[in-house]
């Protein structure tokens, strides 16, 4: 079992969204057309390779979970969208697939190895194309005076080796330019959007199991135990069963 074929049934639905506007954007900068081809890379349930699929012509998505692959073929037949999914890790494509005017990378890029996933792109980016490194995310600035709470809860239920591990994804996503380095590739732009919505209760609690380090094959028997603690910590910050959040998206366009 992978490391998120537990989550593969959550993720979908519980995940902070990427907003719609982050994809017309990034595809208005881009120049994005019916012309252009986009391959995501690590693409679970294939929320960017849909989102973005409206935007361009030829649509690949790429990851090595099973599970992943599988929501990923019942998102696309349920919006009535073509995307040609290829189960396998990113590093392993074979050169025969081509190269592509945007590859896509969201929740994943602090999984790759670094330098065959640099290597990788140097010929899976089209000589004039450019790669967007996706998050979405609830703002760590306090306007989810949750947050903390939740996250401790997630981090003293979590076993450590993972915590750590998700931990090293988060300062991979916001040092970018560190992993980039001594490539031909420089970020360039980021663009950002921003929402607020409110999350059921009972979904915001179970949100925490959609994270490798606190995902259901991670926990095994203390599921319940910590979706407990997450909702008696949520009941707090609660209206009428609903809880407040405000998401970014963010996309970091990187170009040669």
């Amino acid at each position: 079992m992978g490391r998120f074929a537990s989550t593969a049934s959550l993720y979908e639905h519980l995940r902070p969204p990427y907003l719609g506007e982050l994809f017309r954007n990034v595809a208005q900068k881009l120049g994005l057309s019916r012309e252009s081809s986009l391959i995501d890379l690590g693409t679970g349930p294939g929320l960017l390779a849909l989102g973005f699929g409206p935007y361009v012509g030829r649509v690949v998505g790429v990851d090595p979970e099973p599970a992943m692959i599988e929501a990923a073929h019942h998102a696309a037949r349920s919006a009535g969208r073509h995307v040609t999914l290829i189960e396998g890790k990113a590093e392993t494509l074979d050169p025969d697939i081509g190269s592509f005017d945007i590859v896509t990378i969201g929740r994943a890029l602090h999984w790759m190895d670094r330098d065959p996933t640099l290597a990788l792109l140097d010929w899976l980016v089209a000589h004039d194309g450019a790669i967007a490194i996706c998050a979405a995310f609830s703002a760590t600035d306090g306007r989810n005076p949750w947050l903390d709470g939740y996250n401790e809860i997630r981090r003293r239920w979590s076993p450590v080796g993972l915590w750590e591990a998700a931990g090293r994804g988060t300062r991979t996503h916001r040092d970018l330019a560190a992993f980039f380095r001594g490539s031909s590739f420089r970020p360039a732009q980021l663009v950002t959007v921003e929402t607020s919505h409110l999350v059921v209760l009972h979904d915001l609690a179970k949100r925490a199991l959609t994270y490798s380090s606190s995902s259901p094959d991670a926990l095994g028997e203390n599921v319940e135990d910590m979706l407990r603690d997450v909702g008696k910590h949520l009941v707090s910050f609660s209206r009428d069963g609903a809880i407040a959040e405000t998401v970014v998206s963010t996309a970091q366009i990187v170009t040669r």
